[in-house]
């Protein structure tokens, strides 16, 4: 019996040049609007960083995080390339101070 693929866990973090909560707002509604309802993906999430968990271990150096989660990585490299994705990018990076990017397999 074939084992069946490892999900993939696409996790963005993103510092903004401007943090102001209009420019964090933008960056959600765009997030919503061109980063929802790709195929494959299982889950999405994407919100403003929580300034109550200042726990030792909490990284407190982001604005907004996204958390995407496709069914396989396939499904994530269609992802990349998708106009939608790329109107995302191309609409929003002015604004964006550092990003970053971390992908990890799940069961």
């Amino acid at each position: 019996m074939a084992e069946a693929p490892l999900k993939l866990v696409h996790s963005v973090y993103f510092t903004l040049k401007d943090a102001s909560d209009e420019a964090q707002n933008r960056l959600l509604a765009a997030a919503e609007k061109y980063l929802t309802g790709h195929d494959g993906c299982i889950f999405f999430a994407v919100g403003k960083l929580n300034p109550k968990l200042k726990r030792p271990v909490n990284d407190q150096d982001f604005h907004i995080a996204l958390n995407v989660v496709f069914a396989c990585a396939g499904d994530q490299d269609k992802y990349q390339v998708h106009p939608r994705h790329l109107q995302f990018i191309a609409e929003n990076k002015e604004n964006w101070e550092r990003v970053r990017v971390f992908d990890s397999d799940a069961p």
